[in-house]
């Protein structure tokens, strides 16, 4: 199995183990009289399966992480810390460029003459540059993620 296979298998796993959380949560109680739509404790039993198989699969994703070496990027631990990373500061760069650029100021504007003007700390258009920087050193990192995803296999 490739590991992007097996990251779309724990994508499925995750999604069914809220599911049955879900129903089991629905189910835990019922009215006096009557009777549950469903067993909560087969739904417990079936969600812990559910749970020991996703433990595994991730222990397994976490190991070929760790293992695969993706050239000057280190192992794709190392290349995801990386695009984790690059998304919070093209975040922050373009919070900072919003706020100067007062974007944020839900229609604030001067009235009069006489007001004050509020004037940018920031160059805004270097920092609109340094996040479309930031955004394509992001798009082509998550590539290389994606294609080696696709090249990789799982590990025991």
């Amino acid at each position: 199995m490739k590991l992007a296979e097996a990251l779309a298998e724990r994508a499925d796993a995750t999604r069914r183990v809220e599911q049955l959380r879900s129903r089991i949560v629905s189910n835990a109680r019922y009215q006096e009289g009557e009777t549950p739509a469903e067993d909560a404790a087969r739904l417990l039993v079936e969600a812990g399966e559910a749970l020991d198989a996703l433990q595994i699969l991730i222990r397994r994703i976490n190991r070929t992480n760790a293992a695969v070496v993706m050239g000057e990027h280190g192992t794709i631990t190392d290349a995801l810390a990386r695009r984790d990373v690059l998304r919070l500061r093209h975040a922050v760069v373009t919070a900072a460029a919003d706020a100067a650029a007062g974007s944020d100021q839900r229609g604030y504007s001067r009235q009069l003459r006489s007001e004050l003007m509020m004037l940018p700390a920031l160059p805004v258009a270097e920092l609109r540059a340094q996040a479309d920087v930031l955004a394509r050193e992001l798009r082509e990192l998550d590539t290389r993620i994606q294609r080696t995803n696709w090249e990789a296999d799982l590990l025991d």
